[in-house]
């Protein structure tokens, strides 16, 4: 594609570059605003949502651009993306937090384990950490495993890691890979994907992947990592509470999928003005979707775990606090993505990809594997790696715009180590040491991270 092509196609992004600034000062600028994101977040241990705020600023200023136009572009894509992507987080965790507080999750849990030989435990482990992993968010659904892991481990008589590496394989790769988790989503929206499109593709991507980078995994990781689990957890609190039905609380986590994947069929199968297609199309909108999961939740968690009016309204006042920073963060992102298209640098990339021959969804996974290594955060380096790669989405397919977010969320939960959150979780928890955390924790998301690149490089041969 031409350049002039190219900005027929993105007539935004060209107005937003003119007068044209030299790739020579813009490629410095990128790779200077991105260096200062992460110097921040990994040696002086800024807050995410800061260092991208001056990560913008320093974009903008090694660019030439005015610094009141950089505030413009940084402001505007903040509040693009906190209005569009801010507001399914806030329901997301609502939604989690009663999942959690009713004791649904433990429904879901003890269901499917109850029903598992020792031999096939490590894949119902794979699909709890799975169905667990759907609506919440990653460390919300750590926290809420581990419990769970532990007490399976001791039941069974496995290595902790046998029971555990599968569950956080299902619960990772939900993560990356299958909104409504924020990664999937700011990637979604910032190169304008088809949600239900994508959300079906990652379901096909994910279940492989979580087969072979969970209980397949296990196998060895169980060989060089012998743990037994701790004594903690023996019993839990509310095992005698009332809770809801496995029936209920699973009608209530697939609500939303299924909601979201009908828009997606409709949308191929019907007519644009079809009244079903109308009607799947509004609430197939994930802010519809996420909403009504919410309140169906409320009648049928809520209400099944016998929680009152007064009971209800605590656990979604709960669900907030925790994740403001995950909000500024993701809006910080999308403020940081907007000023490299402002400034021009998503088109210099995205020419440049066009005559250098190499793979758009290779590349895609490669930026946000060294975002990954560098920052720790799989979702700075989502928001970063769609800021990036967000023109050249314009002109692809919709199947193939997906498959452009499903490798950029494979290549964000790419090898996890020291800078990493999830990393120092996973070792706390389990009692291992830093060696033993990367022979387990760290190869696990690298398997599932490679894993997923290889099935989306295979689907995007044949869709």
């Amino acid at each position: 594609m031409t350049p002039d092509l190219f900005s027929l196609l993105h007539p935004a992004l060209a107005a937003a570059s003119t007068p044209a600034i030299p790739a020579a000062r813009l490629v410095p600028a990128a790779l200077l605003g991105i260096a200062v994101i992460v110097l921040l977040i990994t040696r002086f241990k800024v807050h995410p949502f800061l260092s991208l705020t001056i990560g913008s600023l320093v974009v903008g200023a090694v660019a030439g651009v005015q610094l009141s136009s950089v505030v413009d572009s940084y402001t505007k894509g903040f509040g693009a993306t906190a209005a569009s992507v801010g507001t399914l987080i806030a329901l997301g965790a609502m939604f989690g937090k009663l999942l959690a507080d009713s004791g649904g999750a433990d429904e879901i849990v003890d269901t499917i384990v109850g029903r598992s030989s020792a031999r096939t435990l490590p894949w119902a482990m794979a699909l709890v950490g799975a169905i667990i992993g759907l609506p919440m968010f990653f460390e919300i659904g750590l926290v809420l495993l581990m419990p769970v892991i532990f007490l399976v481990a001791r039941r069974s008589g496995l290595s902790v890691i046998k029971v555990g590496i599968p569950a956080l394989a299902g619960l990772s790769a939900m993560h990356g890979l299958v909104p409504p988790h924020p990664g999937p989503l700011v990637a979604i929206d910032a190169l304008k994907a088809n949600l239900g499109l994508t959300l079906g593709l990652g379901v096909l991507v994910a279940v492989p992947t979580v087969a072979i980078a969970g209980p397949l995994f296990a196998r060895f990781a169980g060989r060089w990592v012998d743990v037994p689990a701790p004594a903690m957890y023996e019993t839990r609190e509310n095992a005698l509470d009332p809770r809801p039905s496995f029936g209920l609380t699973l009608f209530a986590v697939l609500t939303p999928v299924v909601l979201m994947l009908g828009k997606a069929v409709a949308d191929i199968l019907e007519g644009k003005d079809a009244p079903v297609r109308v009607v799947l199309d509004f609430v197939g909108t994930p802010l519809i979707a996420l909403l009504i999961a919410v309140i169906v939740g409320m009648f049928t968690l809520g209400r099944g775990a016998r929680m009152g009016t007064k009971e209800l309204a605590k656990s979604l006042e709960q669900s907030l606090p925790p994740i403001a920073g995950i909000i500024l963060i993701v809006a910080a992102g999308g403020g940081f993505k907007q000023t490299l298209v402002d400034t021009g640098v998503g088109k210099v990339v995205a020419t440049w990809v066009q005559g250098s021959g190499l793979s758009v969804l290779l590349l895609a996974w490669l930026v946000a594997v060294l975002i990954r290594l560098a920052t720790g955060s799989a979702t700075v380096a989502t928001v970063t790696a769609s800021g990036i790669l967000a023109p050249l989405a314009s002109g692809m397919a919709p199947a193939h715009v997906s498959l452009l977010v499903l490798a950029i969320g494979a290549g964000s939960v790419f090898f996890s180590h020291v800078n990493d959150a999830g990393f120092w979780l996973v070792k706390e928890y389990f009692g291992l040491s830093v060696g033993q955390t990367i022979k387990s924790w760290s190869l696990m998301e690298t398997v599932l991270s490679v894993t997923g690149l290889v099935f989306v490089l295979l689907l995007g041969l044949v869709v």
